[in-house]
């Protein structure tokens, strides 16, 4: 399984998920990049998931031309703290995610 942390996580999230491989978008050499390209690269460089938190992004893309899951931290702050609180309930819901769907995690 292979992850990319969008933007508007801090990267110090990336240790909060075990075994999954996880990489940042500042890591990939991505900063910047409009989520429309930020989707392709994500496919092209065979992501599975991008995690974020900008709600705007699922209705901005058309999710059926990416081969990708969004996942979506339904929160009010970037904040490590706050954004630690939805991990759990993130790994629960792993194995349920499909390519081409994006999904609210809630705390």
């Amino acid at each position: 399984m292979k992850m990319l942390l969008d933007e508007c996580i801090p990267k110090r999230l990336k240790a909060k998920f075990g075994t999954i491989e996880v990489y940042t978008v500042s890591e990939m050499g991505w900063s910047g990049v409009k989520n429309g390209n930020l989707m392709k690269l994500c496919v092209a460089n065979q992501f599975d998931i991008l995690l974020t938190i900008d709600k705007n992004m699922v209705h901005q893309q058309n999710l059926d031309r990416y081969n990708i899951t969004v996942a979506v931290l339904n929160s009010h702050t970037s904040k490590i703290e706050e954004l630690s609180l939805f991990i759990p309930s993130f790994l629960q819901q792993l194995p349920d995610f499909q390519k081409h769907q994006a999904y609210y995690i809630e705390k």
